[in-house]
């Protein structure tokens, strides 16, 4: 082997050993973007889950009912809502309790009611006393009732976990861009002594950065994708050992994990190629030979 092709050879092995370690490290960071993306979705569907029980008089009126929900159907906060009447009431009550009332009262004594399950944005404490407070303005509106405690525990555990997956994740990003950045500088240093010379010659600054910069964002994106690719086979192992469907994860959050991935590839390689071919073009050639 003659020394020319030694160092190719070395040259291969030295670009696919950085292009291996920034996957690795890219990766980390997917799978925790991923995690808050998953994270948020999760608190969104069960704030979307929190039923909101609107207890009506049995006097009320069909004309005065249907008043009721055209509001509702037509509220900000209403993600959906459902007229349960007295009879499916007590149905639903000897389905789940086992007896009916109506054999010892002589009457059915549940009333009528709207189940509305509010938008996430409205899914918390002082969004639902504002709006028990315009609902008490409705005639015919016996009460309104909903579980005040699973509120707060909902929204105060999605915060708590959003907020340490945010640590995580920022801690991560730091610690990524400092693998990056010694990843880059390594594989930057061998050139040290032909950036040098290319200044000596005259060549500019942006003219000797240029190459190693798009070096470096074409390592990135390569990165990225073997990245993204091992962030998929993980998934896909975690929802079949579960027996979960693939579309059990939003593609929207998906699509942002992998832009996020993809620009975190892009910006800190070409970020870290640029400081370093500017770190040796600062240098004289004596004082490379002590780098």
């Amino acid at each position: 082997m003659t020394k020319q092709q030694g160092k190719k050879r070395k040259f291969r092995t030295s670009h696919l050993t950085s292009t291996l370690s920034m996957s690795l490290v890219l990766f980390l960071v997917g799978m925790v973007c991923l995690l808050l993306f998953v994270a948020r979705d999760l608190g969104v569907q069960m704030r979307e889950n929190i039923n909101l029980s609107v207890v009506l008089e049995d006097e009320i009126t069909d004309t005065y009912r249907q008043r009721i929900q055209k509001y509702f159907e037509a509220a900000p906060f209403t993600k959906s809502v459902v007229f349960v009447s007295k009879e499916e009431a007590l149905k639903e009550h000897v389905e789940s309790m086992g007896e009916n009332p109506e054999d010892f009262l002589g009457y059915n004594p549940l009333k009528a009611s709207f189940e509305v399950k509010l938008k996430a944005e409205y899914a918390n404490s002082d969004s639902v006393e504002v709006i028990e407070s315009k609902l008490k303005t409705f005639d015919d509106i016996n009460r309104v009732a909903y579980q005040k405690d699973m509120v707060n525990l909902v929204n105060d555990n999605v915060t708590r976990i959003s907020l340490v997956l945010l640590g995580i994740a920022a801690v991560l990003l730091i610690l990524s861009m400092a693998l990056i950045n010694n990843t880059v500088r390594l594989s930057i240093y061998a050139n040290r002594f032909l950036i040098n010379t290319m200044k000596l010659v005259g060549a500019t600054s942006w003219f000797v950065r240029k190459p190693y910069i798009a070096r470096g964002v074409i390592n990135g994106i390569i990165a990225a994708v073997i990245s993204l690719i091992m962030l998929g086979v993980m998934v896909y192992y975690i929802l079949s050992n579960f027996g979960l469907s693939i579309y059990s994860v939003n593609p929207v959050s998906a699509f942002y994990v992998s832009l996020i991935v993809i620009l975190t590839g892009i910006l800190l390689t070409a970020l870290s190629s640029y400081m370093a071919v500017g770190r040796y073009l600062k240098m004289s050639r004596n004082d490379m030979y002590f780098v």
